[in-house]
């Protein structure tokens, strides 16, 4: 029993060194500050779960660094004048050039529905926008749904977050560990080719 428990002991610590070496391999890997996409693309998609990831869509749309600009994750009691209020700018593209999906309810939804829809609109190439942290299970999602695609990250960094606080921090480490793990457990499900299951049915975004 006791050699049993040592065993056990050293398994353990090596999975938390482990962690410790991938979390602090996820967090530096973060982008701190907002660049300009490299490239234009077809489109935009724009995940929800914030206002500021909305705001840059918008103005990334107006800039006409893509074509068009599906809003994924939307609250189904959400209206397109509800939009337009919150962001002026795409007022005057709503009816041309913005799409609201309100299916997806979360990461793995908000990629398989992006994916439907980049295959309806013949597009081919996609800026992404969502948070920073939020940013690598995206694109491993998205990866996985449409491996055809090609996609521009383009991460927002809000000002009140640093990724770097974690150490002092309790509600950042919460945050990018959880994240962390996520991402992780997204990594391993498509390393193995688990399918991934599309639950529709969680806390719609705002």
């Amino acid at each position: 029993m006791t050699g049993l428990l040592k065993v056990a002991a050293v398994a353990l610590a090596g999975a938390a060194a482990l962690f410790a070496v991938g979390f602090g391999l996820f967090v530096r890997g973060l982008t701190r500050v907002e660049s300009a996409p490299a490239e234009r693309a077809d489109a935009i998609v724009a995940l929800t779960g914030g206002a500021e990831r909305i705001g840059d869509a918008a103005r990334l749309l107006a800039d006409g660094l893509g074509r068009r600009l599906l809003i994924t994750g939307v609250n189904p009691r959400t209206t397109a004048d509800d939009i337009a209020r919150r962001e002026p700018r795409l007022k005057p593209l709503l009816d041309c050039c913005v799409d609201l999906d309100r299916r997806a309810m979360n990461t793995v939804g908000n990629a398989t529905e992006t994916a439907d829809w980049a295959r309806r609109h013949g597009v081919r190439s996609l800026i992404v926008v969502t948070s920073s942290w939020h940013m690598p299970r995206t694109l491993a999602e998205l990866r996985a749904a449409a491996p055809d695609l090609r996609f521009v990250p383009f991460a927002v960094v809000s000002a009140s977050f640093e990724p770097d606080a974690w150490s002092s921090d309790e509600r950042t480490f919460r945050l990018l560990a959880y994240e962390y793990v996520k991402y992780v457990a997204v990594r391993t499900r498509i390393a193995v080719g688990m399918p991934a299951h599309a639950r529709l049915l969680e806390t719609p975004s705002p």
